[in-house]
């Protein structure tokens, strides 16, 4: 065997002994569909959390909903990231997610804007979240 070859098993070796960490998928802007923005935006938990993102920070997906099982925060999280409403990025042991804004804003032009003024006072979305909507 290579030497390179001896290296590069120690590598993967070394990876793997970490856990793998998947770098998730992000659709690009000109593949964002209005139909999978609704559908993702349909969901008053995912409602939820696009209007604590709308402040333009990022947050830990862990800080996002309260009284869910981390299986269903992934499937939101999935959700959102994969109509492209979401851009969610690995940083040690957390995600930390944000609003795609400008993607969202150059596709639908006012969609978004007109959404969340339409739920601004949703007692439902804001019982959703951890941080209660603000």
């Amino acid at each position: 065997m290579a030497p390179f070859e001896l290296a590069w098993q120690a590598d993967a070796r070394a990876s793997l002994a970490h856990g793998p960490r998947m770098i998730p998928h992000h659709p690009e802007a000109a593949q964002i569909h209005l139909e999978n923005v609704l559908t993702a935006l349909g969901n008053p938990t995912r409602l939820a959390v696009v209007r604590v993102l709308a402040d333009g920070q990022e947050r830990s997906c862990t800080a996002l909903l309260r009284d869910q099982t981390k299986s269903t925060m992934t499937h939101h999280w999935r959700v959102l990231r994969s109509s492209g409403v979401i851009w969610q990025r690995p940083v040690g042991r957390e995600n930390l997610l944000s609003l795609r804004r400008e993607d969202l804003d150059a596709r639908f032009p006012g969609l978004l804007d007109a959404i969340l003024s339409a739920t601004r006072d949703d007692a439902l979305t804001d019982a959703s979240t951890a941080w209660g909507g603000r």
